[in-house]
């Protein structure tokens, strides 16, 4: 497959923006914010004891459920395949070795995020599976599609190889991670306090050190770059063919009438193995997280394109699609300040909330801070072209200045 590369030299402009892509990455956002405000508030780091004490113990139980049926993974899935669609689009205007560039730049900005900010950085990830990506954009569509599928569906493989035969791609990685918390005096008695507790820099850049460990083990026993690798191949595909621009053409309602029962039921299955601490085994569970996070994944977004489709046809613009698009827009420094406010907000540096709240209060407040997000986004969109970190992402790109006022 050969790509087309035109000879222009900047970042997409304002007409050349498709909404229906900023305002599914804004969808994504509100996904993102709700899966990860667990992790900042602390309370996935409480043992089940300390979880059943807070007053909302009981609620908690049906939130996690929910959020393991509805939003585990579903959303983190819509953001790569996204980002799939944006590589494809970059390749129409510019060079392999330009995106090459940018995804160094990204890896740089993960990197900080993840050893300066937060433990749970995915943008790190993003960037090597951006790398990997470019050496596969001259394998034909259906090698593309049967590499994609592959890539999904090898975690399962992975995972019976662990179950089965004990051969643990990720133990000496967990190894690692406990010795550097060790050494740190940091254990699983109080490794949800630290952060809470933490009143200086210095003593979360200690947690932070050991949690970098961490974030790479997650990343290999979760088996996260063949995931993301694949799911960037699929949106690399919906961009090359320009998905986005002929939603009316197509069948968006025949994908939701045969896919989102079977979705919502094996998610249903999904949710309840992880809450139960995966009864019927690590491999059966991997798979379901295949054949339900991702289909579901889908179906969101073709409800989603469906909505905007006949919203678009009727020539009525809806405030709901401009209020996703906003922050979808400036997606980067969204997600960064994320990162910052659940800092401020839970961790000892601010105001110290973390493990004093249970689930349901802590998703309170993730959707609170979107809401301000989005409220942030619209009013910086109306004086500047980009995001913050948007602009200085385009300028390293692209190696020149672009005015960021309108």
């Amino acid at each position: 497959m050969t790509t087309n590369i035109s000879t222009a030299n900047g970042p997409t402009s304002g007409r050349e923006r498709h909404v229906v892509l900023d305002a599914l990455r804004g969808l994504a956002l509100l996904g993102i914010v709700l899966a990860n405000f667990p992790e900042f508030g602390l309370w996935t780091f409480l043992t089940p004891e300390s979880q059943s004490l807070l007053p909302t113990a009981s609620i908690d139980r049906t939130c996690r459920f929910l959020l393991y049926m509805l939003v585990d993974g579903k959303f983190y899935t819509i953001f790569s395949l996204l980002f799939g669609v944006g590589f494809a689009l970059f390749l129409s205007r510019h060079s392999r070795s330009r995106f090459v560039r940018r995804m160094l730049l990204l890896a740089l900005i993960g990197a900080m995020h993840l050893l300066f900010i937060w433990s749970g950085d995915i943008l790190l990830l993003y960037a090597i599976g951006g790398l990997l990506l470019t050496l596969f954009v001259r394998c034909s569509d259906r090698l593309l599609l049967w590499l994609a599928g592959a890539l999904i569906l090898l975690p399962v493989g992975l995972d019976a190889l662990t179950e089965f035969y004990g051969i643990d791609f990720a133990a000496p990685f967990y190894a690692a991670w406990w010795n550097e918390a060790s050494a740190m005096g940091i254990n699983e008695e109080n490794f949800a306090s630290w952060l809470r507790d933490a009143n200086s820099y210095p003593q979360m850049f200690a947690f932070l050190r050991q949690g970098a460990y961490e974030r790479i083990w997650e990343f290999v026993s979760g088996h996260r770059l063949p995931k993301v690798l694949g799911l960037f191949m699929l949106g690399y595909l919906m961009g090359k063919y320009r998905l986005y621009a002929c939603l009316s053409q197509l069948p968006l309602m025949r994908v939701l009438r045969w896919c989102l029962m079977p979705a919502l039921l094996l998610s249903v299955l999904y949710a309840w193995s992880a809450t139960n601490e995966h009864p019927w085994g690590l491999t059966l569970h991997s798979l379901l997280y295949a054949v339900s996070v991702i289909p579901l994944a889908l179906c969101y977004v073709a409800a989603f394109c469906l909505l905007f489709s006949r919203n678009t046809e009727r020539q009525q613009p809806s405030a709901a699609f401009a209020m996703l698009a906003a922050p979808g827009r400036m997606a980067l420094t969204n997600y960064i300040s994320q990162s910052i406010i659940g800092i401020f907000l839970f961790y000892g540096l601010g105001l110290g909330l973390g493990t004093r709240f249970g689930l349901v209060y802590i998703e309170l407040s993730a959707l609170i801070v979107f809401l301000l997000q989005v409220l942030v986004s619209h009013l910086w969109l109306s004086h500047f072209r980009f995001g913050p970190l948007e602009w200085l992402w385009r300028i390293c790109t692209y190696g020149r200045f672009f005015p960021i006022r309108i």
